[in-house]
């Protein structure tokens, strides 16, 4: 299991610590949620600080948009390079032009289903897409109660990837903790974010370790 540490649950005032001590504590990636308070109602960060977060970390960013517009914010955040760049299925119109815009910018591309959006809206996609984040809570904001039904969705959409894109990766977002990472695993789960879990965690390598 990959673990991605979410920096939304981090101390702002010490971001660049932060970053560090997750990438030093083990992660694989480094999660960034940008959200534009329009497609959820919270606004976090912009290009200047995940500037300051890539120069900080030892490891790859995964950045998740939670914006409208999402054109325009690839284009904000693609210069930083990340690794991954997902967005919500529900707001785009033209996903798959957006993937194909994502991959030409050698960046690999991912789609986010929020917990109401079957696996089935994306059945025509997934031989395209690097990445599916399954949400576990409603999006918008950290340290929110994990969501049971998203093992099940997570065992639908695993069914679709082996049939048509099996290096296709599943990603879950949202209340993963120590307690429930087992039936991710066991659901086909490739990678988790955990922010409040990490972060509010005394010791982030233990927690990372522990989730891995």
């Amino acid at each position: 299991m990959q673990v991605a540490p979410s920096i939304l649950s981090a101390d702002f005032g010490k971001l660049s610590e932060e970053v560090k001590a997750i990438c030093d504590g083990g992660c694989d990636l480094v999660h960034v949620d940008v959200m534009d308070g329009h497609f959820v109602p919270n606004l976090t960060i912009g290009p200047v600080v995940v500037n300051a977060v890539a120069k900080a970390a030892t490891k790859p960013l995964d950045i998740h948009l939670m914006v409208e517009n999402n054109t325009f914010f690839v284009d904000l955040f693609a210069p930083l390079k990340p690794k991954y760049i997902t967005f919500h299925i529900e707001e785009e119109k033209h996903p798959h032009r957006l993937i194909q815009k994502i991959k030409s910018l050698g960046i690999k591309a991912g789609v986010v289903l929020n917990p109401h959006t079957p696996p089935s809206s994306i059945k025509y996609l997934i031989e395209d897409l690097d990445m599916v984040l399954l949400m576990s809570v409603n999006p918008g904001f950290g340290g929110q109660k994990f969501i049971p039904s998203v093992v099940q969705k997570a065992k639908e959409l695993k069914e679709l990837i082996n049939k048509s894109n099996p290096k296709c990766l599943i990603e879950v977002d949202g209340g993963v903790n120590d307690k429930n990472i087992n039936s991710l695993k066991v659901a086909g789960v490739d990678v988790v974010v955990a922010g409040s879990y990490v972060y509010g965690s005394e010791d982030y390598q233990k927690a990372i370790e522990s989730l891995s």
